[in-house]
């Protein structure tokens, strides 16, 4: 087995529960009786950041916690997502504890029936006797602040989604990571002795080859969290209109290079969203189907439908069981970051129908 890098976990966890420490205390400052107990394991290979107990012997609320730094409009499908799979294994409510939460996310995170409690004193409980709703407090103090290491960089987002895609890549050769992932050579082993430093690398044997990529739904969450606000925005071509959406399937995208990803994607793999707007990958803008849909620039009578194009930021072919889609895992984050409960409800299906295989398979 390998070592996991101590001072590196030490300092993620410590950082988790002052801001865990700080959540409980707003909750006590609300009047609430809490009881914390950190770190439980819940599973075969799965630690929760705490169990939270609310109220008395008698009557009260048990949680099953999770530590977030920051919750975004971008990354709160991944979030939620995350949430609700640990409290599937621990059996228990779900609770966000972060370090801040603005009226307008808290809005969200209670039409999503998430439950939370900020550092500043926002909170949002539900349950038998219980019904706490705090909003607008401010936080006395910056606790989100923290800066991703090389794995969880832009660069190393784009080596970690191939890993993702191909688990069995981590053993490859780094010219042969780099090639998958396009990014530069010396990319590679930083990325590499990140990810294993967080525990989520391991070296069996100290040789080459022997690397192997371990609890990777755990990685996938964070990965996907981290890609909603850091590598998605950077991959947008361009947003345009076009008259209809009106048998989009029929359009010849493999000619183009280009793939389908996003809600598109999700109703391909699913039959079962229909999208709102198409989503096309590619390396740079298709022109010729551009011309041949008429593509525009900003919203005109009869042209309100959207397509957005984003640029292909990965280097390995896409998987023969779904030939003209992105990859399963980037259907998943997409879908995620649109924070839509719809979008959310089919990245959950998903997940279980083709990532969850595909974790099985490596």
């Amino acid at each position: 087995m390998f070592i996991l890098n101590e001072r590196m976990y030490i300092m993620n966890k410590m950082t988790e529960m002052a801001l865990l420490d700080l959540g409980v205390q707003a909750l006590q400052e609300n009047g609430l009786k809490v009881q914390v107990q950190k770190e439980p394991k819940i599973g075969r290979a799965l630690h929760a950041d705490a169990w939270l107990r609310v109220g008395t012997a008698k009557q009260h609320l048990d949680y099953v916690v999770e530590v977030k730094r920051a919750v975004t409009p971008a990354t709160l499908g991944a979030v939620v997502t995350q949430l609700r799979h640990t409290a599937t294994i621990a059996g228990r409510p779900p609770l966000l504890v972060t370090g801040y939460i603005t009226p307008p996310m808290a809005d969200q995170l209670k039409g999503l029936d998430q439950q939370f409690a900020d550092a500043a004193g926002n909170a949002y409980l539900t349950g038998p006797g219980v019904l706490v709703f705090v909003t607008g407090r401010k936080p006395e103090q910056n606790a989100n602040a923290a800066r991703p290491g090389r794995a969880f960089a832009t660069a190393g987002l784009k080596v970690t989604f191939a890993l993702l895609c191909n688990p069995a890549l981590v053993a490859a050769p780094h010219r042969t990571i780099a090639k998958a992932a396009d990014v530069a050579l010396g990319i590679v082993p930083a990325v590499l002795k990140d990810l294993q430093q967080l525990g989520y690398v391991g070296d069996l044997k100290g040789k080459r080859g022997t690397r192997r990529l371990f609890d990777a739904p755990r990685l996938l969450a964070q990965w996907a969290e981290t890609y909603a606000h850091l590598l998605r925005p950077r991959t947008l071509i361009g947003r345009y209109y076009v008259p209809v959406l009106e048998g989009w399937k029929d359009w010849p995208l493999t000619q183009q290079d280009a793939l389908w990803g996003g809600e598109a994607a999700a109703a391909l793999l699913t039959k079962y969203l229909r999208p709102g707007e198409l989503t096309i990958y590619a390396k740079k803008l298709p022109g010729t189907l551009a011309a041949r849909q008429k593509f525009m620039k900003e919203a005109a009578p009869g042209h309100t439908a959207v397509v957005e194009v984003r640029k292909q930021f990965w280097n390995f072919p896409a998987d023969p069981r779904h030939p003209g889609l992105v990859p399963p895992l980037l259907v998943y984050a997409d879908l995620l970051a649109t924070g839509d409960a719809r979008c959310i409800e089919t990245a959950k299906m998903i997940y279980d129908d083709n990532i969850v295989r595909l974790f099985a398979e490596n």
